[in-house]
């Protein structure tokens, strides 16, 4: 609830600016095209899910890749639904980032950085380096 209210009155914040700069007529126009654009991404949702499982069957995305995908493109379908410029603009940011997800990229975690900052040292940290010394039984003497 405490993140709805915020959330509502930067909508009409914002709807009421750009429906005050561009007009009546063009915010009626925004918005059902912004409905129109929603629907029918939302309506070709599934070519997207078949696309992100055929990346990932083919090794492109991984799995929590995909699903970052696919979650992002079902929130930017619905933010473009509703009507006002504000989950407009948070609809597109979310297909942007199925479209940065989908050309390879990735934000790391901060477990990654880490990884990434030792990958450059060589040998493995697991392996115990170890000299074995053979001693003659019968004189016991070193060879």
């Amino acid at each position: 609830m405490l993140l709805i209210l915020p959330y509502l009155f930067l909508e009409l914040y914002f709807s009421l600016s750009v429906g005050e700069e561009i007009g009546f007529l063009w915010t009626v126009i925004w918005i059902l095209g912004s409905f129109m654009v929603g629907m029918g991404l939302l309506k070709n949702a599934h070519l997207n899910i078949m696309s992100n499982m055929r990346a990932v069957a083919e090794g492109k995305l991984n799995k929590k890749t995909f699903h970052d995908a696919s979650t992002s493109y079902f929130l930017g379908a619905i933010l473009l639904i509703i009507p006002g410029v504000f989950s407009d603009f948070l609809g597109v940011i979310a297909l942007f980032y199925t479209i940065f997800l989908k050309i390879g990229g990735t934000i790391p975690s901060v477990k990654n950085k880490n990884n990434i900052k030792n990958s450059n040292k060589q040998g493995d940290d697991n392996v115990i380096d170890v000299e074995i010394i053979e001693y003659d039984t019968h004189r016991n003497t070193k060879p």
